[in-house]
C-alpha cells in the first residue's frame, strides 16, 4: 500500500510522475483550482474586510471525494502543484477543501519543480517546505480585483450596450492600448521624403556598386522633397566621385538569451505563425510529458509560465559540454555572459529551456506531433544558441566624395558563425553587399547614374498578438500567466478582430472602450494599471498586505460605477429607433449591437424576428460614382466606407472620406484626426477641418 500521496494539477502529469516515484506512492490530480469565487454573486464579503467566500467548483465534488479517499490511506501527502502564484493557491485551496490542516496524524508538506524529470522530481521530495502564503495573497489580490472590476463594471455594459460583453483589469487596457493605436494610425499623415544612390564604376569591375547619399556639403541627411533632391542633382553635375575613406572592421553579434513566456510566444508567432493560445496549449503539453521513443513519457521542457531568464547551474555546465562535443569548445561560450535582469522580473523560476540538451529535436521528431516538435525545436535551438560563443562579422564601410557631397557603401562578411549555426530569430536580415576588394583611397569612380526614389513615412503597424504581448510586458501590465487568455478574451468577444496577424478594434470594442475611457479612466488608465501590477509582486514578495491593496482599490471603484451608473442614464448606445420601417409587421426597427456590430432588429421581437444588416450613411457622395458612401464592415466585423452601389461600383477606403475635393489634384480628401488629407499621397495636400 502507497505511504505517500503526491497531488498535482494536471491528470497529463500522473502517469509520468507516478513512473518516476514507484510503488510507495500514490500521484492523483486536482485538475486544477477546486475552489473559487462564487459566479453567482460577487463573492466578496465587503462589510467584513474583503474576505473572500470559497466555494467548492461545480463538478469537482467527486474529484474531492476521490483525493480524500487517498487523503487516509496515506501518511504523506505530497502538495505538488505548479511553481508560480496560481499553483500555490491551488495547493492552498487544496489544504483547506481536504481539511489538510486539521490532520494531526498526516504529514502534509509542499514541493515544486520547475521541470518534471525523474531527478527535479526525486530532489523535491528530498526539499520540502510549508506552503508560501505571501505567494497565496499575491494570487488571492488578483483574483479579489480582478472579481471586483469584472462583476461591478460589466452589468453596465450589459445594460448599455449589449448582454456577454465584459470588462477586466487587465484585458480592458490591452483593449485601450489597441484602440488608441487604431486611432494613431487613422490620424497619421504621411511625410515625403527620397532616396539617392550612385551607381558607379570600379576601374576594372564589370558590375557598378551602388553608394547611397549619406549627408550633403552642409551636413543634412535627409532629402525632404524633390526641390531638395534636384538641388543636390544640381550640384553634382561634372563631379568627380573619389574613394574618401576605406573601414574595415569586426562587428560583434551576441546571442539570444533562453524564452521567456513573452519572448516564446512573440517568436512562435513570427517564425511558427502560432497564436498566444496554441503556443502556450503545445508548451503546456511539452511541459507535463510526453513519449518519446526509448525515454518513455517524460517532460521536455522546463515550466512555461516565466519571466525570468535564469538558468540553473546544472543545465548550463550540461549544455556547455553538449557545445562544446558536438560542435567544438570555439563554439561554446565564455562562463558569465547572462545579460542582467530588469527590476520587474520575478526570479523564482528559470527560463523556458529543454530538459535534457542532448535530446536534440532529430532525436524526438518522430515521436511528436508536427506543432510540438516545431515547438521544441524552437525552444531547444534558442537555449543551445544562448549558450554559445558570439558570431564575428568582418565589416567594411566606404565613404565617397562628390565635392562635398559624401555617399557611403557598406557590408559585412560572416567571418565566425558562432551560435548562428544553431539559431537566428525569425525576420532577422543579413546585409549581402559586397565591396569589390580593389577599392583603394583616393580611387576615382565614374558615375554610371543616379537613381533616386520618392518614399512616404509609414503610419505605426497595427498590432499583432506578438507585438501587443510585447507592448503589454514593456508597460508592465499583467504578467505571464495573462497574455493569452487576455488576447483569447477580447477576440472571443468580439472586441477586436484578427486578420493576417494584424488585430483591429471592431465598432463594439470601440463602444466599450469609449465608455471605460468615460467612466472608468483609472481601470484602463495605462500607468495605473502598471502600478497596481508592482503592488500586486510586492504582495508576493511579502512587502505588502493584499487586504491593503484591495481596501485602497475598492471604495474608489465603487465611486466610479455609482457615478457611472448615473452618467450613462442619458447615453442610448443600444436600441435606437432608425428610420427603417419592418416589411413584415410595420413597426419602426430599432439598431441593436451583435457579435459584428450594429444590425436593424424588429422591436416586436419574439412576435416578428426580422432582422437586416445596418447601413450607416455618412452624407458623403461616392468619389467614384456620385451615390453615397455608407459605413460597412469586412466579415469579421472591420470597419470600412464603401459605395452603396456596390457591386456595381468598387469605392472603398479605411479612412471616412469627406465631401470635399483636394485644391492641389482633384482627388478626394479623408479625415485624419482633426485634419483633412488627400487620398493620393503623391500629392501630400494636408489641411485643418
Amino acid at each position: 500500500m502507497a505511504n505517500s500521496l503526491v497531488i498535482v494539477e494536471s491528470p497529463a502529469k500522473v502517469k509520468t510522475i507516478k513512473k518516476f516515484l514507484g510503488s510507495n506512492y500514490e500521484v492523483d490530480a486536482s485538475g486544477g483550482h477546486v475552489r473559487d469565487l462564487p459566479k453567482s454573486q460577487l463573492g466578496i464579503d465587503v462589510d467584513h474586510d474583503y474576505e473572500p467566500k470559497y466555494i467548492t467548483i461545480r463538478g469537482k465534488g467527486d474529484v474531492l471525494a476521490k483525493l480524500r479517499k487517498e487523503v487516509k490511506k496515506a501518511d504523506k501527502i505530497y502538495l505538488a502543484t505548479d511553481p508560480d502564484r496560481e499553483g500555490e493557491a491551488i495547493s492552498w485551496h487544496l489544504m483547506k477543501a481536504l481539511k489538510l490542516d486539521d490532520v494531526k496524524d498526516k504529514k502534509v508538506l509542499r514541493i515544486s519543480f520547475n521541470e518534471i524529470t525523474k531527478n527535479a522530481v526525486k530532489t523535491s521530495l528530498k526539499t520540502p517546505r510549508s506552503i508560501d502564503m505571501n505567494l497565496v495573497d499575491a494570487q488571492q489580490a488578483r483574483r479579489v480585483l480582478d472579481r471586483m472590476v469584472g462583476y461591478s463594471i460589466s452589468p453596465i455594459l450589459w445594460e448599455k450596450v449589449k448582454r456577454g460583453l465584459s470588462a477586466g483589469r487587465v484585458q480592458s487596457v490591452a483593449l485601450r492600448m489597441i484602440c488608441d493605436r487604431e486611432e494613431e494610425i487613422a490620424a497619421f499623415i504621411p511625410e515625403e521624403y527620397w532616396s539617392l544612390e550612385a551607381l558607379l564604376k570600379v576601374p576594372g569591375s564589370r558590375k557598378p556598386v551602388a553608394a547611397k547619399f549619406y549627408r550633403d556639403s552642409s551636413g543634412n541627411s535627409e532629402i525632404e522633397n524633390k526641390e531638395k533632391l534636384d538641388e543636390i542633382v544640381k550640384k553634382l553635375e561634372g563631379r568627380k566621385f573619389v574613394v574618401s575613406e576605406i573601414k574595415d572592421g569586426e562587428r560583434i553579434k551576441k546571442p539570444p538569451v533562453p524564452f521567456t513566456t513573452s519572448t516564446l510566444q512573440q517568436e512562435a508567432s513570427k517564425a511558427l505563425n502560432f497564436s498566444t493560445q496554441k503556443t502556450m496549449r503545445l508548451a503546456q503539453q511539452l511541459y507535463e510529458g510526453v513519449d518519446v521513443k526509448g525515454h518513455g513519457t517524460i517532460g521536455l521542457i522546463t515550466y512555461l509560465r516565466t519571466d525570468s531568464i535564469r538558468v540553473a547551474e546544472e543545465a548550463d555546465m550540461a549544455a556547455r559540454k553538449f557545445i562544446e562535443e558536438q560542435y567544438g569548445k570555439q563554439y561554446t561560450a565564455l562562463s558569465g555572459t547572462e545579460k542582467k535582469t530588469n527590476g520587474k522580473i520575478q526570479d523564482a523560476h528559470e527560463a523556458i529551456r529543454p530538459t535534457n540538451i542532448e535530446l536534440t529535436p532529430t532525436q524526438v521528431k518522430d515521436s511528436l506531433p508536427r506543432d510540438q516538435f516545431r515547438l521544441y525545436q524552437l525552444i531547444w535551438k534558442r537555449f543551445a544558441a544562448s549558450r554559445m560563443a558570439n558570431a564575428v562579422y568582418e565589416t567594411t564601410s566606404v565613404k565617397i566624395d562628390a565635392g562635398g557631397t559624401i555617399f557611403s557603401m557598406s557590408s559585412s562578411r560572416i567571418k565566425f558563425d558562432g551560435f548562428m549555426s544553431v539559431y537566428m530569430e525569425a525576420e532577422e536580415k543579413e546585409e549581402k553587399n559586397q565591396i569589390p576588394a580593389k577599392l583603394e583611397t583616393g580611387m576615382e569612380l565614374e558615375l554610371h547614374e543616379l537613381a533616386s526614389a520618392q518614399h512616404f513615412t509609414q503610419p505605426p503597424a497595427h498590432y499583432t498578438e506578438a507585438a501587443l504581448v510585447k507592448a503589454l510586458e514593456e508597460q508592465g501590465i499583467g504578467r505571464p500567466s495573462t497574455y493569452a487568455p487576455t488576447i483569447t478574451t477580447i477576440l472571443a468577444r468580439r472586441y477586436i478582430v484578427k486578420e493576417n496577424k494584424n488585430l483591429y478594434v471592431t465598432e463594439l470594442g470601440e463602444v466599450v472602450n469609449r465608455i471605460m475611457k468615460q467612466s472608468f479612466p483609472s481601470i484602463v488608465d495605462i500607468t495605473f494599471t502598471a502600478n497596481l501590477e508592482y503592488l500586486l509582486d510586492s504582495v508576493g514578495e511579502g512587502q505588502t498586505d493584499w487586504k491593503t491593496v484591495v481596501r485602497n482599490f475598492y471604495p474608489d471603484l465603487m465611486d466610479a460605477v455609482e457615478e457611472a451608473k448615473l452618467s450613462l442614464e442619458t447615453v442610448h448606445i443600444a436600441d435606437e429607433e432608425s428610420d427603417e420601417v419592418c416589411e413584415l409587421c410595420g413597426r419602426r426597427m430599432v439598431i441593436k449591437y451583435g457579435p459584428h456590430g450594429k444590425f436593424l432588429a424588429c422591436p416586436g421581437f419574439p412576435e416578428c424576428k426580422n432582422t437586416k444588416p445596418y447601413l450607416e450613411k455618412t452624407g458623403i457622395p461616392c468619389p467614384k460614382c456620385g451615390k453615397e458612401v455608407i459605413l460597412k464592415k469586412t466579415k469579421k466585423g472591420r470597419k470600412y466606407y464603401g459605395c452603396e452601389a456596390n457591386p456595381d461600383c468598387d469605392f472603398m477606403s479605411w479612412q471616412k472620406p469627406s465631401a470635399e475635393k483636394c485644391p492641389e489634384c482633384g482627388s478626394y480628401m479623408v479625415e485624419k484626426g482633426n485634419k483633412l488629407a488627400c487620398a493620393n499621397e503623391q500629392c501630400g495636400f494636408v489641411k485643418n477641418k
